[in-house]
């Protein structure tokens, strides 16, 4: 592991990084915390607030409790999963002018499509997003904008239950974007990992994928994949991201 701040450590990932012609960016929850939006694990994450329903998150958010419990499902989801309010930070804004100069290709765990609203432009999100809903009957489809956020939004047609176009737990993720993240690593030169515990499957799969020449994780805690990398970074996200990629 190389210490962020030693100054010959991170021209050596710029200079190797500037050789790059295509980089693959895998992102997970701490990139979006500093937008105000919760993480899973920390002690102020997402896990923390299922406590006062006495139920873990991963059994809430997932596809069996959607389906029968789709009230205290959504009681749980617009109180803790959608942020309204949250608007891209630096990491968001860093990756996307890097990416208006270079190839870049955003993986992405989080639903809160704040990459896109930063305009980037090669963004996979695994995981879905919360802007999007599809009729539990007729698949009839709605954005966030479109539906009440409180209670169970109900399509008008034939009234039943919209659900968030999200990838629940027991859901498979979706098959296009699956591929799509798995090419991306495949074929890249370099691969940066920021913000994600890599504890997840399959998404924690794809640095075993990644045969390129330059691997970079930045993760505030270490990760059981931390020694496959040729630099690891336990620092903020977006700091460690600015430092590496501006003007390159």
């Amino acid at each position: 592991m190389f210490a962020f701040m030693e100054r010959e450590v991170l021209e050596s990932i710029r200079a190797r990084l500037s050789k790059a012609k295509r980089v693959v960016f895998l992102g997970g929850a701490g990139v979006s915390t500093a937008s105000g939006i919760p993480d899973f694990r920390s002690e102020e994450g997402i896990a923390k607030t299922t406590e006062r329903y006495g139920i873990p998150y991963e059994t809430i958010l997932s596809h069996r409790f959607f389906f029968e419990h789709t009230d205290l499902f959504y009681d749980f989801y617009w109180s803790s999963m959608v942020h309204e309010d949250a608007k891209p930070n630096l990491a968001h804004r860093v990756l996307k002018e890097y990416g208006d100069r270079h190839i870049l290709f955003i993986v992405t765990q989080n639903i809160d499509d704040l990459h896109e609203l930063a305009g980037s432009q090669r963004v996979i999100p695994v995981h879905g997003t919360i802007h999007s809903y599809t009729c539990t009957c007729c698949g009839r489809k709605a954005t966030l904008n479109e539906i009440p956020h409180h209670g169970v939004p109900m399509c008008p047609i034939c009234h039943a239950p919209f659900k968030p176009d999200v990838v629940l737990y027991g859901e498979p993720l979706g098959e296009e974007e699956l591929m799509g993240a798995k090419a991306a690593t495949e074929y890249a030169d370099a691969l940066i990992v920021g913000g994600t515990s890599l504890q997840v499957y399959p998404i924690n799969a794809l640095p075993r994928l990644f045969s390129g020449s330059l691997s970079i994780l930045i993760n505030r805690d270490e990760t059981p994949l931390d020694d496959r990398f040729d630099f690891v970074i336990h620092e903020d996200v977006g700091t460690a991201l600015s430092a590496i990629l501006e003007g390159l």
